[in-house]
């Protein structure tokens, strides 16, 4: 059975310059998270490193929040706001937020520990994001080891994989750019009950009125009240395909084999859940033209293209167990 990765690098394969030199003598952290849940869960792994190096770490953000029990070593809090940032994250030598304008647009300007990763984020370089910032752990904090985890762990009532033909599928995501079409998952969700798996649509609730209008054709349809009910089910179904979404990123985090669809190959690099390794579908090589490939992406991807990529991570798993 697949579990999250946690294996350590000296170096993680990028050379230590040391500690930034504001950051030098540093011993304590707090982590403004986005309000997307992929962003949260990559910059969770700079959190974990400075927890496992001895640092005392605070996380702000609601999707955190939600997951405390996820995360019985690190101290979450529910999100700030504009009013309250300044005094709770005064008292703090680092202050470590993903974008430097999101969700406070001005923290560099009124906390000199400030540190954002948008260079780490956008840098020529092949490695996913969570192994981008666990490399990030050791040459800006200089820590000696670290992991490609964030540390995530089930409460012990769930049971990894228990339901292991129900394949998650995510039909959505957070830009209509990064969407497969419709049909095609409703397509994917046919041939997958008739290979005896148990395809279930996972949406948000405010998502979930345009996928009612398929429910005579489509699988069942499920939403969660916030991210910890998410886990519970991500955690004990067998498998996870969807769009370029948060949800591969948590499915991955927790062990869950999974299968993305993307637009774009330097998307994927960038953007592929990255905790442990899963399968990606791109449109195919034919397509010519960046231009073409971002306009008739999801045309070009087939259900069948798709189903075949899920058989390859299927046949990869059965060779890992």
């Amino acid at each position: 059975m697949l579990q999250p990765a946690r294996v350590s690098h000296a170096q993680h394969d990028t050379p230590a310059a040391g500690p930034s030199f504001a950051h030098a003598k540093a011993r304590n952290a707090a982590f403004v998270m986005s309000p997307a849940l992929g962003d949260s869960l990559n910059l969770l792994v700079i959190a974990h490193n400075l927890v496992r190096a001895g640092w005392r770490v605070e996380i702000f953000g609601d999707h955190a929040w939600s997951l405390a029990r996820w995360f019985p070593h690190l101290s979450m809090n529910p999100a700030l706001s504009e009013e309250e940032a300044r005094d709770r994250l005064a008292s703090f030598d680092v202050v470590v937020q993903m974008h430097r304008d999101r969700p406070f647009k001005d923290l560099r300007a009124w906390h000199s520990g400030f540190v954002d990763l948008h260079d780490i984020e956008y840098a020529d370089d092949g490695r996913c994001m969570a192994h981008r910032f666990a490399a990030f752990a050791v040459t800006h904090f200089g820590l000696q080891t670290v992991e490609t985890s964030n540390g995530i762990r089930a409460p012990r009532e769930f049971q990894q994989r228990r339901y292991a033909q129900r394949v998650a599928v995510h039909p959505e995501a957070s830009t209509a750019d990064k969407r497969w079409l419709a049909n095609r998952f409703i397509g994917l969700s046919r041939r997958l009950s008739g290979e005896g798996f148990a395809p279930e649509f996972v949406v948000a609730e405010s998502e979930r009125s345009h996928w009612l209008k398929h429910a005579d054709v489509a699988p069942p349809l499920r939403s969660f009240r916030n991210a910890a009910y998410l886990a519970a089910w991500l955690y004990e179904s067998g498998w996870f395909i969807g769009n370029d979404s948060g949800l591969g990123h948590l499915a991955s985090a927790l062990g869950i084999p999974t299968l993305t669809v993307f637009r774009r190959r330097r998307v994927a690099q960038r953007w592929r859940p990255g905790f442990q390794r899963g399968e990606i579908v791109l449109p195919p090589w034919w397509v010519p033209t960046a231009g073409l490939k971002e306009k008739w992406w999801r045309e070009s991807i087939s259900v069948r293209r798709v189903q075949r990529a899920f058989r390859v991570l299927r046949e990869r798993v059965a060779s890992n167990t």
